[in-house]
């Protein structure tokens, strides 16, 4: 019930963010209309950060104490990032292309190394399917996932590292937030709508987390019941009853 609850909050935050974004916040002078893609872009890039940390996190966590848990959060973490991740790209996309003349350059460092991101982390799904066996697969998953976190910094300074379309951070530098470019209203749409779509990612975690100590429960009772199977089929062949219990 507190979880359907949280869902309707989180909804009704998003429904208020997007209408303060789209319609009470004036357009940029510069950029018009197409700078109101900019509330979901990067709220979209700040949960994905926060996704992947997760994963990372839960990842470390289940390599010191193998609790089958901390992997299900980790694999939580790591879907609802692959989510925010292309919503992220795609909202860079259309925010890009009347900017920037292009959808996508290659040449850039946020948009390669954030491709790389997406990259690792479905690679991440993909290498979860390869086992069956829910501890070797939460110890290579946490692995990986700790690997591919090595790219979320990168992603993030990459703007500060190296040249490209994107512009340097805005909440990383105080001076440009009251900068007449950055107006407190700009920042404020924005904080309302990464506050926002916390919210919708928290939901989302809860649920895929309850989902994955589900999916784990029924797998564990599969797996055990091929065991019993198959020790039944081992009695049988030499002749001997299993004992009653």
């Amino acid at each position: 019930m507190k979880t359907r609850v949280l869902g309707f909050v989180a909804l009704t935050a998003v429904i208020g963010a997007s209408i303060n974004g789209l319609f009470v916040v004036p357009a940029d002078l510069n950029q018009g209309d197409a700078q109101r893609i900019m509330y979901v872009h990067v709220a979209s890039a700040w949960i994905a950060y926060a996704s992947f940390g997760v994963t990372a996190l839960a990842g470390l966590g289940y390599l010191v104490w193998r609790d089958l848990r901390l992997d299900a959060l980790a694999l939580a973490g790591a879907e609802v990032g692959v989510i925010f991740t292309a919503f992220a790209i795609w909202g860079g996309m259309m925010w890009g292309r009347p900017v920037w003349g292009v959808y996508w350059q290659w040449e850039d460092p946020r948009l390669t190394t954030t491709a790389l991101l997406l990259a690792l982390y479905v690679g991440y799904l993909l290498l979860r399917r390869l086992t069956d066996d829910p501890a070797r697969r939460a110890a290579r998953a946490a692995v990986v996932g700790l690997i591919a976190a090595v790219d979320i910094p990168i992603v993030h300074f990459s703007v500060i590292w190296w040249r490209g379309l994107h512009q340097t951070p805005t909440f990383g530098d105080p001076s440009k937030i009251l900068n007449p470019s950055a107006p407190l209203q700009f920042v404020l749409a924005l904080l309302a709508m990464l506050g926002a779509f916390t919210l919708v990612w928290v939901y989302l975690l809860i649920r895929r987390y309850q989902l994955g100590r589900l999916a784990w429960r029924l797998e564990e009772a599969a797996r055990r019941g091929r065991i019993a199977a198959a020790r039944g089929a081992a009695l049988g062949a030499a002749g001997v009853e299993e004992p009653a219990r």
